[in-house]
Order: structure tokens, then sequence, then C-alpha cells
């Protein structure tokens, strides 16, 4: 179970509540399979004195996701990921995954004084850029 405390990264300066931070995280590792049906969730308490947080916290998040039906508390036995989402929901969620990325990338953008077209540009240059070198990646597989 410490592996999945590992992977909840939280970013103290974000202007997003650190509750909803692990809400996204964990709808992440749902949507990339790296948490599937029946993987047991580290208690509360495991999740707050890992994060050094306020228990509160992290109960808000597992209440969210709860509410979401994407995880099942069950008392006495613990904290599940409740059932494998179908394909729309782990499309929905990887599209929320995604968004949520590019919009801290924006804002990152933004609060260094870049402006959103100077960064929109870039980063198609650099999407080309990771094109070709996958073409020239595939030629030489083959």
């Amino acid at each position: 179970m410490k592996h999945i405390t590992e992977k909840l990264t939280l970013d103290f300066r974000s202007d997003e509540p650190l509750y909803l931070q692990i809400v996204r995280r964990v709808e992440q590792l749902i949507a990339d399979g790296e948490l599937n049906h029946g993987d047991q969730l580290p208690t509360v308490r495991e999740v707050a004195t890992e994060l050094r947080i306020n228990f509160n916290t992290v109960a808000r998040a597992y209440h969210v996701l709860d509410e979401a039906h994407l995880i099942s508390t069950q008392r006495g036995r613990g904290t599940y990921i409740w059932d494998k989402p179908g394909v729309e929901t782990l499309a929905l969620l990887r599209q929320k995954s995604l968004e949520e990325f590019t919009r801290n990338y924006l804002n990152q953008i933004i609060q260094l004084g870049y402006p959103a077209a100077e960064a929109l540009k870039t980063l198609q240059r650099l999407i080309e850029k990771n094109e070709q070198a996958g073409m020239s990646e595939n030629k030489e597989e083959k």
C-alpha cells in the first residue's frame, strides 16, 4: 500500500485544494491502470501521515471518490477500488486528467510571465519534434 501513497504527490503551492489534488491523482491512477478493481487503498490516517497533511483533508478526498463510485470503504475491512470503470468512464477520467495537467501547465506559464500564444507555439514545436523522433524510431525497428 505504501507505493500508492508515494504516487499521491501534492503541490502545496497550487491553488487547487489538497483534497482535490488527491482525488485527481487517484482518478489518474485508475485511468492509467495503476489502480485496479479490488486494489486496497491505504487508510485515511496512513495517507495523512505519509503526506503530512490533515486527516480531514484525506477523509474529504475519500468521500468525494466514494460519491463518484470509484472507491468503496467497508467498515473494518478497508477502502478498495470499487469496480473497474467502463471504457467511457476511463476515457472521461483520462480527459479530465489531461485537462488538469494542461491547466497546471498554463497557470505556471502565465505565472512565469510567458504569453499563452508563445507557450502554445513551443508546445506544438515540441510535439512535432517528438513525433518526428517517433517516426525515425519506427523506421529503425523495421
